[in-house]
């Protein structure tokens, strides 16, 4: 249902991108928040509880989720549909906290700095995740791909009910099913074919990842960021699925509603609905992410674009933002 991709160039040029494709409108807004929230990973009265270290600017679903995002210190995060998740179950005595697996994205956010701090303290496993229902009514189940300025990525899954982590520079590219390590070995195969030759066209997650790949090693190569975006945008475009498309039995396979690109070195975090003709972007110099700065709120309409008077808003809109009290991770059940 999604794609994520990451751009590697020269001069600590890192762009992260990604598409967000769902069944129908998620109430999409984007959130502000500052350092020192107190925050509960909302699985009942023994959750994961902790204090956000660093501010971040996100993107929520249904105002009950984070599911993208990028913090202050440049660290990306990105939750993506995986059908195949199995988060398992805690045995009996387990010390650890449950937390939902639609606070998960914000936990990362809030707490690491770097993509390897972030995958050592993971390893540890010091929670387990609860999966939840989404409000219309699908399995909350994702995977999840972290990013940062050094061009570090990981991918972390849980499988069979164990958790799976693909850690490296290497690991540029995700998207739904199957299970990471068996889309490394179908673009294995394409990659010996050469994308030069033929690449596969279809929306399918497995497509999507194979010309993903290709593309975001094809493309020029620059450390100028007006350069860089404008590729990095077109490879995440060309793995978009077409609004109105959906493939009945195949839940992989729904329309793009909208993308985002995270530029690491510049810290500005954008957002693209395919509903409008323009372009947001959010300047995190911009913001104050000191403790006891107000959370704030973009508020987009149902098409997931700002509008004001009929009229669709463009650039940056940092001016926009509003205060709000930080929306209620949706609850994993009892």
């Amino acid at each position: 249902m999604c794609t994520r991709a990451v751009y590697l160039g020269p001069e600590e040029t890192v762009i992260t991108t990604r598409t967000m494709d769902w069944f129908a409108p998620m109430g999409t807004n984007l959130w502000v928040y500052p350092r020192g929230l107190e925050r509960d990973g909302a699985a009942g009265p023994d959750s994961l509880r902790w204090t956000s270290r660093f501010g971040s600017v996100t993107t929520a679903g249904y105002d009950a989720a984070t599911v993208d995002g990028i913090n202050e210190a440049g660290l990306v995060a990105n939750m993506l549909y995986l059908a195949e998740s199995d988060y398992g179950s805690p045995q009996p005595g387990d010390p650890r906290k449950p937390l939902a697996v639609s606070a998960w994205g914000q936990y990362v956010l809030d707490t690491f700095a770097t993509v390897a701090e972030a995958v050592a303290a993971l390893r540890q496993e010091p929670f387990y995740i609860k999966e939840v229902q989404t409000p219309d009514g699908h399995a909350g189940t994702a995977h999840l791909s972290l990013s940062d300025p050094s061009g570090d990525s990981a991918i972390v899954e849980y499988v069979g009910g164990e958790l799976r982590i693909h850690h490296g520079r290497e690991h540029q590219v995700m998207t739904n099913s199957p299970v990471f390590d068996q889309q490394l070995a179908l673009n294995a195969y394409w990659e010996q074919i050469g994308g030069t030759v033929m690449l596969p066209g279809t929306n399918r997650a497995a497509d999507r990842f194979v010309r993903a790949s290709f593309y975001m090693k094809a493309i020029p190569q620059t450390a100028d960021a007006t350069k860089a975006l404008a590729s990095a945008f077109g490879v995440i475009r060309n793995c978009s699925v077409p609004l109105g498309i959906t493939t009945p039995g195949q839940p992989n396979i729904s329309s793009t509603l909208w993308r985002t690109v995270a530029d690491h070195k510049n810290r500005v975090y954008f957002f693209e609905s395919t509903q409008s003709p323009y372009l947001l972007w959010i300047n995190l110099a911009d913001l104050d992410f000191a403790p006891g700065a107000p959370t704030l709120k973009l508020t987009l309409d149902e098409a997931a674009a700002l509008v004001e008077d009929g009229q669709y808003v463009s650039g940056n809109v940092a001016a926009w933002l509003q205060p709000a009290k930080p929306f209620a991770f949706l609850p994993a059940p009892a």
